[in-house]
């Protein structure tokens, strides 16, 4: 199975969300989206057991969404899948972007970026380092390696909601997106310490800096 890092920011760098209600939209696009039926527009997140009926495009295995770019770890379910889910979230969203802020013109800068992850080293530290990014907000030394409390950079991560790491750790929050059985194979309790150590590791701040 191949893994990819797929992102993509908002054009010259915009916010492509401005409140919490386009935050939610976008998290229910990911989800709704991810089916290779057309999904109606008022279907919102589902059950797990409504989740059987869909025909997934990808498995979305890791999440973050910043106020203007967002990232993504996928694998294809079906060939082409990517690329299919890429097409109907981007656009998905942009239309309700820009009917709802009653802007016209692209949203994106350009094509989305797809990564394969072809490294052990890369593939171990992708999943903290999407999770990681929030910390921009909050603790942006963290990208040299130079966070002095690791605990209170976590306990900032635990109060950001738009990504998969409260999951991760057991949490939770929008489960029914991301399909975490494949990567890490660890313990809550193991992914945290894990993801502790990478606060302030210089390695991991190295790696962050060569996927930018």
């Amino acid at each position: 199975m191949d893994f990819y890092h797929v992102l993509n920011r908002g054009v010259e760098k915009r916010n492509i969300v401005k409140n919490d209600k386009d935050r939610l939209r976008f998290l229910h696009d990911l989800y709704v989206f991810n089916d290779a039926q057309a999904a109606p527009n008022y279907i919102l997140l589902k059950r797990h057991e409504e989740q059987q009926k869909r025909s997934c495009l990808v498995r979305v295995h890791a999440f973050c969404l910043m106020n203007n770019h967002y990232h993504l770890l996928l694998s294809e379910v079906e060939e082409g899948g990517i690329s299919r889910y890429m097409q109907k979230l981007n656009m998905g969203y942009a239309k309700y972007f820009n009917e709802k802020y009653e802007r016209v013109g692209t949203l994106w800068q350009g094509k989305y970026r797809k990564i394969l992850i072809e490294r052990d080293a890369h593939f171990m530290y992708i999943p903290y380092y999407i999770h990681l990014n929030p910390l921009d907000y909050s603790f942006p030394e963290w990208r040299e390696g130079k966070v002095q409390n690791a605990q209170k950079a976590l306990e900032s991560l635990r109060h950001y909601r738009w990504s998969s790491h409260l999951d991760y750790l057991g949490i939770k929050n929008f489960p029914s997106i991301s399909d975490r059985k494949e990567i890490l194979g660890v313990t809550p309790n193991r992914y945290e310490k894990e993801i502790a150590n990478l606060i302030g590791d210089p390695a991991a701040a190295i790696f962050s800096t060569s996927i930018e």
